[in-house]
């Protein structure tokens, strides 16, 4: 998605593809943890149990921005919670009353880096920074720091992995994805929304861009009525909880 530092050409090219840098990376589905977890695993469960309905993870990356607003709203009205990949340096800082009410109406706050850099061509210790200084700012208006993290691009390797499992972080992917950076058609982000989706899913949107906030209704119900159930990403793979350093990929 085109954000600082990226240019549309490059963002559009690169945003099309998912890259795992470095030869021993590996990734977990969030519905192969939970099938994986011990006996005394003890991961919250959301309104489901998803190891017997059809779950499915709805993620925002990139805000808070102008439109969340309207997107908690929705969510609220549609009682459906959502995990937010949120921006450090010019949102949460910028929005510091959105980042609150997100936690307080039960959504799950999570962590995409300070200035979205992306982490693989950067070294450790301004990886660290990307994503120290995020969780320090969330943690100091929500009191809580992110456990889960989504690199800019999907671009994760062996240092990010170590550096996030250092810091608590679980790094978590998608499988359905709008090209939302691309189009303002809320139609359209809908229709790739609705052909992607699967059970165990995540769909990756942003809400930072015009089309998206319009097309959630549509998206929430179009996939209620098709027996999905909405969860966050730690819900989704419960009674596993998430663990810092793992790639999460359905």
């Amino acid at each position: 998605m085109p954000l600082p530092g990226m240019g549309l050409a490059a963002a559009l090219v690169t945003a099309l593809t998912l890259t795992l840098s470095g030869c021993s990376m590996e990734t977990t589905a969030p519905g192969s943890a939970r099938g994986e977890a011990a006996s005394d695993a003890k991961g919250e469960f959301g309104p489901v149990d998803c190891r017997k309905a059809k779950c499915i993870a709805l993620t925002f990356d990139a805000g808070p921005g102008e439109d969340t607003p309207r997107l908690l709203d929705i969510l609220k009205e549609k009682k459906v919670h959502a995990t937010f990949f949120l921006l450090g340096k010019h949102h949460v800082v910028k929005h510091p009353e959105v980042v609150q009410r997100i936690e307080d109406e039960g959504h799950e706050v999570a962590n995409h880096t300070w200035t979205h850099q992306v982490l693989t061509d950067r070294k450790p210790d301004e990886i660290r920074a990307e994503l120290e200084k995020t969780q320090v700012a969330i943690e100091k208006i929500t009191g809580k720091k992110p456990r889960l993290m989504r690199p800019p691009q999907g671009r994760t390797d062996d240092t990010v992995s170590d550096i996030s499992k250092d810091l608590g972080l679980s790094q978590v992917l998608w499988s359905a994805t709008a090209k939302d950076y691309s189009t303002n058609d809320s139609a359209l982000i809908k229709k790739r929304i609705l052909d992607q989706a699967s059970k165990d899913g995540v769909i990756l949107l942003h809400d930072i861009y015009k089309g998206t906030v319009p097309a959630v209704p549509g998206i929430i119900d179009a996939l209620q009525k098709d027996g999905y159930t909405f969860v966050t990403v730690p819900e989704l793979m419960a009674p596993a909880e998430p663990q810092p350093g793992t790639i999460y990929r359905p």
